[in-house]
């Protein structure tokens, strides 16, 4: 059986993985509630999570939002999981819009540059006030990672519209999966 570990962003929940179970009906899905929020010890619950998630499963699919991207990444998981969504993932900490990074931050980011070979496929809004389309765009390039764009769409995938198009892009993604196997 399959299990779908949901990483929300900063200020969102583990319920947000919810909308997910419809998306993947014969998978658990699961939702991580952090309580840290730093990437060397979120990282650490990621990877705690996925180690417990490991040993009852077959295979671990990876959803993860906005910076719970960027912790997944700094998790060291890859081995692990079968296939990431990334939904407007924070890729590149030192360029996220309006932000300065200081301090530990500052001197983790440059001292853990990002490492991810998980077939990850990512969603984007084309009016991401935080993540700037180069930095998203240079990732999926060198990760070979399929990008789709929503014109319109936000960093926050809230509403109607927008999560009809996350919807559509998942299961056109996972069908693309099914094809290929």
């Amino acid at each position: 059986m399959y299990a779908v570990l949901y990483i929300h962003g900063k200020g969102g929940s583990a319920a947000e993985s919810e909308h997910y179970k419809s998306l993947f009906p014969n998978c658990e899905v699961i939702g991580l509630d952090y309580q840290t929020f730093t990437p060397w010890e979120t990282g650490k619950e990621i990877f705690d999570a996925v180690m417990e998630l490991k040993d009852k499963q077959e295979s671990i699919i990876l959803i993860a939002n906005s910076i719970g991207a960027y912790f997944s990444m700094s998790a060291g998981i890859d081995d692990m999981i079968q296939k990431a969504y990334f939904i407007s993932p924070v890729v590149d900490m030192e360029k996220l819009n309006g932000y300065e990074l200081s301090g530990e931050w500052l001197r983790y980011v440059e001292s853990h540059p990002v490492k991810w070979s998980v077939p990850t496929c990512i969603l984007y809004g084309s009016k991401d006030e935080l993540v700037l389309f180069d930095s998203i765009s240079d990732f999926a390039k060198t990760h070979h990672a399929p990008l789709t764009v929503m014109e319109g769409g936000e960093h926050w995938f809230h509403t109607e519209e927008q999560l009809r198009f996350l919807d559509d892009w998942m299961r056109k993604n996972r069908k693309n999966e099914k094809s290929k196997q």
